[in-house]
């Protein structure tokens, strides 16, 4: 696997107060990584020092190879929470920039425009010359990604784009940054404080600690093996979940939680009494496409990892 991004013995001081002392992390391309950690973890300003908008104390930062100092901070792509479109550009305009800062033609750019615009369900017509003013947050959001996208940079930076969101809006974004990376290939770094929002988004997660990251690794493995008792609490076992509080009622299967019989081999399929915690479930799901949950020997529903993801996205956290 090629490295896309590495931190080498990165330091960071704030007045004379060394914040993150020592990290050391290799991100592969292509790959969608998420920095989750409390407030203060040092995740943002790890995000912020990959594009320079943090100088680095000591150590450094390399991208595909290349030390960052030397690369063009235009050439990666940052998404924000605080949207900050151009308030007096119109929508085609906002995700136009870069495009024009690199010297595409202007046809090529229309054409993405409108390409981009169609991919996440805005009309071209309808809105390639709104203001941002015109816009609710989440279509807002969606042109801050689709800027950041436009001129389709290997490396997209994302920092807790959709904390200020209302929980449905959240998630249809959370869905399309898979459904764009799944297109376009390219690395993201995604910061959240979320672990709910990292377990959904990431190849893998660094989960952060006063300045220092306690553990790398997939979702499946920080779910069944978190390293110490920060990791656990954060990602949430002193809570426990089950299986039935997904399917309670047959109303995870009228919220989409739980899916009809699936078209697969009964060999990808493992059964889970609905009093399993979800925790087996996501063990379980390391080897197998689907659990078959069952009540008193009868199925009643499956369940996928990405049915578990979106039910925490929108609940308490598993055990």
């Amino acid at each position: 696997m090629t490295t896309a991004i590495e931190f080498q013995h990165v330091q960071k001081d704030f007045n004379g107060q060394t914040v993150i002392p020592d990290l050391n992390l290799t991100i592969d391309q292509g790959e969608l990584f998420v920095l989750v950690g409390t407030s203060g973890s040092g995740k943002t300003t790890s995000l912020k020092m990959i594009n320079c908008l943090e100088p680095l104390t000591a150590g450094k930062i390399l991208v595909n190879g290349t030390d960052t100092t030397t690369i063009p901070v235009r050439s990666m792509g940052y998404v924000l929470q605080q949207i900050a479109l151009f308030p007096t550009m119109t929508v085609a305009q906002n995700i136009a920039v870069i495009p024009e800062m690199k010297g595409t033609a202007k046809k090529e750019i229309n054409q993405t425009i409108d390409e981009l615009l169609a991919e996440v369900g805005l009309d071209p017509k309808e809105y390639r010359d709104r203001m941002p003013s015109e816009l609710s947050g989440g279509e807002q959001q969606r042109i801050g990604i689709l800027r950041a996208i436009a001129a389709q940079p290997d490396i997209v930076l994302m920092d807790e784009p959709f904390s200020a969101l209302d929980p449905i809006s959240r998630q249809q974004l959370q869905d399309l940054v898979l459904r764009l990376h799944a297109r376009y290939h390219n690395t993201i770094v995604f910061v959240t404080h979320d672990m709910n929002e990292a377990l959904k988004l990431g190849d893998r997660i660094g989960v952060m600690q006063h300045g220092q990251l306690i553990q790398v690794d997939t979702p499946a493995a920080l779910a069944q093996h978190p390293v110490n008792d920060f990791v656990r609490n954060f990602f949430g076992a002193s809570r426990a979940k089950n299986v039935y509080d997904v399917y309670v009622g047959r109303v995870g299967l009228i919220q989409g939680y739980l899916t009809e019989k699936p078209s697969v081999t009964s060999g990808r399929i493992q059964s889970l009494d609905v009093q399993a915690t979800l925790r087996t479930a996501f063990t379980a799901l390391t080897d197998h496409d689907y659990v078959a949950v069952t009540e008193e020997n009868r199925v009643v529903g499956y369940l996928d990892r990405q049915r578990i993801v979106a039910y925490l996205s929108q609940h308490e956290e598993v055990s």
